[in-house]
């Protein structure tokens, strides 16, 4: 529920109603509800003001990249709150994801469970609300982009997002959403021969440099050599 139902829904919807940079840009606040709730909740995770730095750098160059002007471009405050309620939904679901950990289980058990799981719910939504469809007249590139998606995007995904989990915590394993824009803009210059402007390397740059702030061993490093 909280890490695929409940945000992949409000996703869907908010994005219908926005434009998909500023969705990004909503999107890439996870970190920050993730620190809130982390901080909270889990004794080993408290923020430190290094973290805090770092994910407030990444978030300004999320914005820096795809366009500060994107935040006012829409006015559908409930869409807005949609992306805004599935980035809580993630941190959270990151925090609750944490007690696999202590249980022992297998991060392709953990996958497998969350994903069959979120299809047994949503697929008698979705058949209320589209209907059935005729496979038969679904192009065969369609079925090769839908297997693409499940097991590279989705199977393969989960299973090393449980695995860092475990391993780094909920904070560090949602700061994914600062890199989906970085993605983004370079297989669009990489594949589709969209442009990498000047403004892209700034805002990839503060991204890296709030990633590097969060992981903190650089920052440390450098404050030893310079004492």
């Amino acid at each position: 529920m909280l890490n695929n139902v409940i945000p992949f829904v409000l996703i869907v919807w908010g994005q219908t109603l926005i434009a998909s940079g500023l969705a990004s840009i909503l999107n890439a606040a996870t970190p920050i509800f993730t620190i809130v709730v982390a901080g909270i909740l889990l004794p080993d995770e408290r923020p430190t003001p290094l973290k805090l730095i770092g994910v407030a750098l990444g978030f300004v160059g999320v914005a820096v990249m795809i366009g500060v002007p994107t935040l006012g471009s829409d006015s559908n405050l409930l869409a807005q709150l949609a992306i805004v309620g599935a980035a809580i939904s993630y941190a959270f679901a990151g925090v609750y994801g944490r007690r696999f950990k202590s249980l022992g289980v297998n991060p392709v058990i953990t996958a497998a469970g969350q994903v069959t799981a979120s299809t047994l719910i949503l697929l008698p939504i979705s058949l209320f609300v589209d209907g059935t469809i005729d496979v038969s007249e679904v192009h065969m590139s369609t079925w090769i982009a839908i297997l693409g998606l499940a097991v590279a995007s989705t199977a393969i995904a989960y299973v090393l997002y449980f695995k860092i989990l475990e391993l780094a915590g909920a904070t560090n394993v949602l700061l994914v959403t600062l890199l989906v824009p970085v993605s983004a803009v370079l297989l669009g210059w990489l594949f589709l021969n969209e442009s990498l402007e000047l403004i892209h390397v700034l805002g990839i740059a503060l991204i890296a440099l709030g990633l590097s702030a969060i992981d903190g061993r650089l920052w440390h490093r450098l404050k030893y050599t310079l004492s």
